[in-house]
């Protein structure tokens, strides 16, 4: 492919909008105990108990589920799916009108992991685990500006 940044953002943007958004995060919002539930029709209960094993073993804020984390849950349901949506669509037709989308998505990502990552580390529910939890939400720092970066050089190159 002529564009491997784009198609590197597809990826990543596929794999949040398919596992994490839809399956990780909705897990999230139709379980709101995860020590008493039944397993639901959507996720499947092979992810829901992925998801309950990551927040066991490096997540805690994962299952403790305050409000503040639930409305970055919801966020990311309501806003992000359907951004990734249009982002695929748009970065596979090469469309420049996702340039401002990608930077707007950018630094809205940069802050909630700034605020996630904060809890992670000094919060009432921080991750035993720092360096496993670093390192799993990395992707979501490097891709944000990843995402500007591109936006930047499309316009630099006079996109339409």
């Amino acid at each position: 492919m002529r564009r491997p940044l784009d198609l590197a953002l597809v990826v990543f943007f596929l794999v949040n909008l398919v596992v994490i958004t839809y399956q990780v995060d909705l897990e999230q919002l139709v379980i709101a105990d995860p020590a008493h539930f039944t397993y639901p029709l959507w996720p499947p209960a092979f992810s829901v108990d992925a998801v309950h094993w990551w927040g066991r073993t490096f997540d805690p804020v994962l299952l403790a589920r305050p409000v503040w984390w639930k409305v970055t849950i919801w966020i990311d349901v309501l806003v992000y799916g359907p951004f990734y949506l249009a982002a695929i669509y748009a970065l596979l037709r090469d469309r420049q009108w996702i340039r401002t989308p990608l930077v707007l998505w950018a630094g809205l990502m940069l802050m909630g992991v700034a605020v996630i990552m904060g809890e992670e580390m000094f919060g009432p529910y921080r991750t035993p685990q720092p360096v496993i939890v670093w390192l799993a939400n990395l992707p979501w720092i490097v891709f944000p500006l990843l995402a500007v970066w591109r936006a930047a050089r499309a316009a630099s190159a006079g996109g339409d």
